[in-house]
């Protein structure tokens, strides 16, 4: 069907869906894989519902961010050099996806992601508490701001999770405060792809602000979730979060030569499958260890 605001019983979804993406997205990221089928669903043409999507986003993440930023988890100043070089990066991105095509960058994102899904699964003490840095901040932030701000600009599905992964794993960062971190980020090339969407008319300001005003609210639950909870809560929601990202990205690049049917119901069964499986071998690693710990 065609969407249209004069349907008002499309209006409490609409708010419920940015509300329910706000607060996923602001714990572990993925909160697009919530918003973006459902625009869809509802008729938005595929471009008009990515800048859309963005733009309730953008709103969602500012709220996050700023609830991370009272609770202290990060300091601006310590940020700079990270949001300057992932505001180039992503700008480099955006200019580069005009002219080139991002088909061998989508094959190889979602084997990256299996790798961070299994190392995650596998390190279950990974993120619990600050750690020594393995390289200055200033370095990170030069090679891999640079790098996750293109990619964000170029393609963008998965961004989050290699935030989160590599801030824990580079910096040293606890859980929490590089889901904080990775927030700030997401802000920072979600904008600058709101512009390009936006120069090219492609956002529906109703629709988005519709959803925005449930980002605003779900942003700010997800965090404060986060927040109190930490670990406990965010490392679940990561590995499902992720586990549904691989599924959704092998569906869309893979499928026509696996042969896979692409409907709903199919992808629905192959996602439960794979978070059954990937949670099953994050409580049995976990347990293992534990046991080890207690003789």
């Amino acid at each position: 069907m065609i969407f249209s605001l004069s349907s008002h019983i499309l209006l409490p979804i609409l708010f419920a869906t940015g509300l329910t993406a706000g607060t996923v997205d602001a714990i572990a990221g993925g909160g697009g894989l919530i918003s973006l089928p459902i625009l869809l669903g509802l008729g938005v043409p595929p471009h008009v519902a990515l800048g859309t999507n963005k733009l309730q986003s953008v709103v969602g993440t500012s709220m996050a961010t700023y609830s991370y930023y009272r609770h202290g988890l990060f300091e601006l100043r310590k940020l700079r050099f990270g949001l300057i070089f992932t505001f180039i990066g992503a700008m480099s991105g955006a200019l580069t996806a005009e002219h080139l095509s991002g088909d061998a960058l989508r094959r190889i994102i979602p084997i990256l992601l299996i790798f961070i899904l299994l190392y995650v699964v596998f390190s279950p003490r990974l993120g619990n508490q600050e750690r020594q840095p393995k390289i200055r901040e200033a370095t990170f932030y030069v090679i891999f701001g640079t790098l996750l701000g293109f990619y964000d600009g170029f393609l963008g599905p998965g961004v989050g999770a290699f935030w989160v992964f590599l801030l824990m794993y580079f910096l040293g960062h606890n859980l929490v405060k590089a889901t904080a971190y990775t927030k700030a980020f997401n802000v920072n090339t979600n904008f600058v792809a709101l512009m390009c969407f936006s120069l090219g008319h492609n956002v529906d300001y109703r629709i988005g602000l519709c959803m925005a005003a449930g980002q605003i609210i779900g942003g700010r639950l997800g965090a404060r979730l986060a927040i109190k909870k930490g670990a406990k809560l965010i490392r679940p929601l990561f590995i499902v979060v992720v586990s549904a990202t691989i599924v959704t990205l092998i569906y869309r690049n893979y499928g026509y030569e696996l042969n896979l049917n692409h409907n709903m119901l199919h992808l629905a069964i192959v996602s439960v499958l794979m978070l059954i499986g990937a949670t099953s071998l994050f409580w049995w690693n976990n347990k293992r260890k534990m046991l080890q710990e207690n003789k």
